[in-house]
């Protein structure tokens, strides 16, 4: 007798601003997952938050440089969508997919889902929040100040070049680097477009490397780490640069002493545990004149195949199929 197939639910969509990019991650995952033991449901939700069954042939992948968009299917009722499946996998990047909002729907129903919680989650969207609980744990965190308007910007604390972002953002969208403080406004008007608050931070000259916390029988592991390289004429790893133009490549910083190597996968469980984060996430780093600065954590990070999140994995001898699994097992009850 064939084991009943766990039916579990692929959210794509949403309304932030990465509403494409998790469309590209959705169609990743529906392609990979294990069918033997899961069966997968597609659940999308547009930009202006209707939730369909999109139709047969939904595209979720990048064609020809053109970003793929749920834009029509059955309209259903949020409870009809939960209703057909036993659990939910949000891949859902940004505010209300990954900010504690959609986390706080599924805890009101009873649905388990995969990934961090309400607070976790909320906290860690919310970088400005998250640098705080970062540096009250020993880590170290670039210079920064808050400001939630455009008019009156004192960055006399700040040393340039200087990165203005918006603060609950993601995916660099509204990111811009300024290297003078003539441009400082124009950067907080357009990081204003996707968050009323906005950070601007020293810039720290420095190699940018990554590492992905899986949790493992509910012990957060660190994966090994990766090197973000940037090819072309990209200033930072911008939109861009991460997904279009095919600029980046993702080296392994095998020349790291191996005591700096090792303090940054601990140094990236431990923001995974400061932050209660349940899961998985990527923590990103800036290693600079020997020192370890943090810049911040994703608790749902890019997951197509080529992503880095499942790359990591692979280096470490874990397929993507595979770590689909794990965190599908991770939610269940």
């Amino acid at each position: 007798m064939s084991q009943k197939k766990i039916r579990v639910g692929i959210v794509a969509g949403g309304q932030s601003s990465e509403h494409e990019i998790s469309c590209v991650s959705a169609g990743g995952i529906l392609r990979a997952i294990d069918r033997s033991r899961f069966e997968p449901v597609l659940i999308g939700i547009t930009k202006n938050g209707q939730w369909v069954f999109p139709h047969e042939g939904q595209e979720l992948s990048i064609v020809d440089g053109t970003l793929p968009e749920i834009v029509e299917g059955t309209d259903v009722l949020i409870e009809e969508a939960m209703e057909n499946v036993d659990l939910l996998f949000p891949i859902l990047h940004g505010p209300y997919g990954e900010d504690g909002t959609f986390q706080g729907l599924c805890e009101m129903l009873g649905m388990p889902y995969v990934g961090s919680g309400v607070l976790a989650s909320a906290v860690a969207m919310d970088k400005s929040f998250a640098k705080s609980i970062f540096a009250s744990h020993g880590l170290n965190v670039a210079q920064g100040i808050v400001v939630t308007s455009a008019e009156g910007i004192d960055v006399s604390s700040l040393t340039f070049p200087v990165f203005v972002k918006p603060s609950s953002g993601g995916s660099s969208r509204g990111t811009t680097k300024v290297k003078k403080i003539d441009d400082v406004r124009a950067a907080v008007v357009e990081a204003l477009r996707f968050d009323s608050k906005v950070l601007i931070e020293s810039g720290v000259v420095g190699r940018e490397i990554e590492c992905a916390v899986l949790e493992i029988n509910g012990v957060p592991t660190a994966s090994p780490l990766a090197e973000i390289i940037i090819l072309g004429e990209h200033e930072f790893y911008d939109f861009d640069a991460k997904y279009l133009d095919g600029s980046t490549t993702i080296g392994s910083p095998t020349d790291l002493p191996p005591d700096v190597y090792a303090a940054i996968q601990r140094a990236a469980v431990q923001a995974f545990t400061a932050l209660g984060c349940a899961g998985l996430a990527r923590v990103d780093f800036f290693y600079a004149d020997g020192q370890i600065v943090i810049n911040e954590i994703n608790t749902m990070p890019g997951f197509t195949e080529t992503s880095v999140f499942p790359k990591l994995w692979q280096e470490a001898g874990k397929s993507y199929t595979e770590l689909i699994t794990q965190l599908i097992a991770s939610a269940l009850p």
